[in-house]
């Protein structure tokens, strides 16, 4: 009985042991448990978010959304330009968890390919959650509605898979 006992010890620990080491090798699972909320209806958030938006991501993605001229054709260093963050754009195809690990990890962490090369900073290390949230519900607050619907759909429909 004791060595059964052992042997379930040793097992649990074992589990514990990796599942630590599998979410401090995954960033991007890790922040999966917070829940990120956008809202771009928020004047004060939407306010600090385009405060934030101007100061670290307009440079790339344009003052007004734009992003870069040819935003899907790789450049001569084999990394795609910005994209647009306005209606016109991809950004909308993602969900609000999608949005908020690109945002914080960057690209190569929410693909889990650490050697992927992107001109997308991670900025966990630059913003708080709650700067990335205001800057992303900026984004949003500037999306035609039916956009926004869109986006509001896609993320609940991914909410309600994982749940």
């Amino acid at each position: 009985m004791k060595a059964r006992n052992a042997v379930v010890l040793v097992l649990a620990l074992a589990g514990i042991l990796i599942a630590a080491q599998y979410y401090a090798d995954d960033p991007v699972s890790e922040s999966a448990e917070l829940v990120i909320s956008f809202e771009p209806d928020n004047i004060g958030v939407v306010s600090l978010g385009r405060q934030i938006y101007d100061q670290n991501c307009a440079s790339c993605h344009g003052f007004d959304l734009e992003g870069e001229l040819s935003w899907r054709q790789r450049k001569k260093n084999g990394r795609f330009p910005a994209p647009p963050h306005d209606e016109f754009g991809h950004t909308w195809h993602h969900t609000e968890d999608v949005l908020f690990n690109i945002t914080k990890y960057g690209p190569a962490a929410l693909i889990g390919d650490p050697t992927y090369q992107s001109d997308m900073p991670a900025y966990n290390d630059i913003l708080s959650d709650t700067e990335i949230v205001a800057a992303l519900s900026y984004i949003k607050s500037r999306w035609p509605d039916n956009i926004r619907k869109k986006h509001d759909a896609i993320t609940a429909a991914n909410e309600k898979q994982n749940q």
